[in-house]
């Protein structure tokens, strides 16, 4: 199917002008209506929108291609307009777009706006092809521009190749230069540094062929014996691609906009013999030199953060909706402990909630060990996980068999094994973060260290040894030494914050309380604040059995330091929020598009909301989060705003004491964080 097919009169629009990105895309989207596209255009924007949200499909160069398979698309088509002034596209580049072309594809129909995709990505990449366009005087010459550079770029995929040019094309006999293309979503940029690569080669006078890792699977495949034959290879890649077939070759690594702009560097770099020659074990190092130590850490740790995240947006929502239900019905300032589980309906939301949370850690870890060394990683980085976020409190209930132990079997069964009530060895998420590291690094420990075996032991390695041996390596140092660690600062968190309370210095209190709230967000040090907090009820609960009035200066400090407890978990989500809001610049569109949840789970105490972030900017978010949360604290303990419920955010204000000065403290905590956000948070620069 041509461009022209899909492209007609009335889908084309020239020298239109647009105030912003959503007036682009509604105009885009009338142009298909009036070409009988589309059956709903407020559907067909949804899935526009949603598209959006995963990366900007403005793709530079003045270029925007916004793209949707939709159930309202009746048949296949394309929308054209040219925006001489430009209009801001939130392009990967920065710079106004002036051409768009908009791509409408049945739902259930073939991969067709792939295809046109693809080869709109590659002719685009041509500065005549765009300045013709963007000079068309109307529709006609608009469609004869594309059938011209169409025709000319892929006449025989077209199968309309004339004899002359079948007789007379030069007979390829091998390439001095391969390249593989790939980018996360495997649409444009793929495609656009395909091009780029094959046209600078061109140009240079050196035959070049270039593998594109798209959506719709590999084209243009490498073949062994053009692999044998060639100089070197350019893997310009963004994801991971196969590389085992380029074992003993030099193989440069970079990203896949490099392929666009910088396609003559990376040319040369391979003609001069620059490269180092790749080896499927030192695959690893080579790409760490590639792009430097700092962004391969970064990349496995987003690796980690974007899968985790469905889960914490999702479970804590899930959690919220219990804690609104158990509200709605009455419990609010009744449920105490069991609040978010009174009802059936609310302990079904609670119990779904608490189990997607709950695999926020290990997927964290698994995808982390699994982005530095691939599927052997994913089940050694969800043990280390799942040690971390559970810790070493649940062996403890285990019955050892036989009278007495011997002293190794003695070591075992104390060292690290703590059990309940004697303190915490739960890591949490940066206990995950250390332990998919851990699994990734010792994984491909191992893969170096097996790379000298057999032939015929191949096999068991992937299902056998690295398993085997990783778990257990990983299992050693969660249990043995870095939960142990992290349970004696816990041991010492909680006897300062039990000595500050004996001596009434409350508004200290509600700064350390606040803090540590906000420092892992559900880690050992945010779970030891509120095992403090929830604890002081009980405290409370044990005065006034003995006799003490609610009044008593003891019992208000018991709940004035729950209160400080829980505005500082209720802080990072709410500064967060903000800051996507006010510093749109400072955050990922990915990160952006989460504003609404964490805002949601805020006000729902679900601290959680902020890992990815802190996740993803520790030396930057942590800080800004903390004094924020601590800011809370330190003043809802000032205003001595009291608790009596040990969670639920704002669906348990009933309960707090001086609600008006807790909400005030609320608000500016989260004031401060997003403007400390905005201040010391550097712009993100989306690929």
């Amino acid at each position: 199917m041509r461009i022209r097919e899909l492209l007609k009169k009335e889908g084309i629009a020239l020298g239109v002008k647009v105030d912003s990105k959503d007036a682009a895309i509604d105009y885009l989207i009338d142009l298909h209506a009036k070409s009988g596209n589309i059956t709903d255009k407020a559907e067909f924007k949804k899935g526009i929108l949603a598209r959006e949200e995963s990366g900007s499909t403005g793709v530079g160069e003045g270029i925007a291609i916004p793209h949707s398979k939709n159930a309202a698309v009746k048949q296949p088509g394309l929308a054209a307009m040219t925006v001489p002034d430009g209009v801001d596209y939130d392009s990967l580049d920065g710079q106004p777009a002036n051409l768009f072309f908009m791509i409408a594809a049945p739902e259930k129909g073939a991969d067709v706006h792939l295809e046109v995709l693809s080869r709109l990505s590659m002719l685009l990449m041509d500065e005549n092809f765009r300045a013709e366009l963007l000079a068309a005087k109307n529709a006609d010459q608009f469609l004869d521009i594309c059938s011209k550079y169409e025709m000319e770029k892929f006449a025989d995929e077209l199968g309309e190749a004339t004899e002359d040019k079948k007789e007379n094309a030069p007979e390829k006999t091998g390439y001095r230069v391969l390249a593989v293309t790939a980018c996360p979503t495997g649409i444009a940029h793929t495609f656009m540094a395909a091009e780029a690569l094959e046209k600078k080669g061109n140009e240079m006078g050196i035959t070049i062929k270039v593998e594109t890792n798209g959506s719709g699977g590999v084209k243009n495949r490498l073949t062994a014996k053009e692999i044998e034959e060639c100089d070197g290879i350019i893997v310009a890649a963004d994801k991971n691609v196969e590389t085992a077939r380029f074992d003993g070759k030099p193989v440069l690594f970079t990203k896949v906009a490099d392929g666009i702009h910088k396609p003559e560097e990376l040319i040369n770099k391979v003609i001069d013999g620059k490269v180092s020659v790749h080896h499927e074990s030192g695959k690893k190092a080579e790409e760490e030199s590639a792009g430097g130590v700092g962004s391969q850490i970064y990349k496995h740790l987003m690796s980690g953060v974007s899968h985790m995240l469905p889960f914490v947006i999702g479970g804590g929502i899930m959690i919220a909706l219990a804690f609104l239900i158990d509200t709605i019905c009455g419990y609010g300032s009744t449920g105490g402990s069991n609040f978010g589980t009174c009802t059936p309906l609310s302990a079904f939301f609670k119990y779904v909630g608490d189990l997607s949370m709950g695999l926020m850690v290990p997927v964290l870890a698994g995808y982390i060990a699994y982005s530095i060394a691939d599927r052997p990683g994913l089940a050694v980085g969800f043990t280390g996980g799942l040690l971390a976020s559970s810790g070493n409190a649940a062996i403890a209930k285990y019955i050892w068999a036989g009278a007495s132990l011997s002293p190794f079997q003695n070591f075992i069964a104390k060292f690290g094994f703590v059990g309940e009530g004697s303190g915490n060895t739960v890591s949490g998420f940066l206990g995950g973060i250390l332990a998919g590291f851990l699994a990734g690094y010792i994984v491909l420990l191992l893969k170096k260290m097996c790379s000298k075996f057999p032939q015929s032991l191949e096999g068991i390695k992937p299902t056998l040894i690295y398993p085997l041996v990783g778990i257990f390596l990983v299992g050693v140092l969660m249990v043995f030494i870095f939960n142990p660690l992290i349970g004696l600062i816990n041991t010492g968190l909680s006897n300062m914050l039990t000595s500050l309370a004996d001596k009434n210095l409350l508004a200290l209190l509600g700064l350390i309380l606040g803090a540590m709230m906000a420092i892992d967000m559900g880690g050992p040090i945010n779970k030891a604040a509120y095992v403090f907090g929830s604890g002081m009820l009980s405290t409370a609960a044990d005065l006034v059995s003995a006799g003490a009035s609610q009044s008593d200066a003891a019992v208000q400090a018991c709940y004035i330091s729950m209160a400080a407890v829980m505005i500082g978990g209720m802080v990072p989500p709410m500064g967060i929020a903000l800051a996507c809001k006010l510093f749109p610049k400072k955050f990922t569109k990915a990160e952006r598009g989460s504003a609404v949840s964490n805002f949601v789970m805020g006000c729902s105490f679900i601290t959680e909301g902020a890992i990815p972030f802190a996740a993803a900017d520790p030396l930057h978010v942590i800080p800004c989060t903390l004094v924020g949360a601590g800011v809370a604290g330190a003043l809802s303990a000032a205003f001595k705003c009291t608790l009596m419920a040990p969670h639920g955010g704002i669906f348990v204000f009933a309960t707090v004491g001086h609600p008006l000065f807790y909400i005030l403290s609320w608000v500016i905590g989260s004031v401060v964080t997003c403007l400390l956000l905005g201040l010391i948070k550097k712009n993100v620069a989306e690929k």
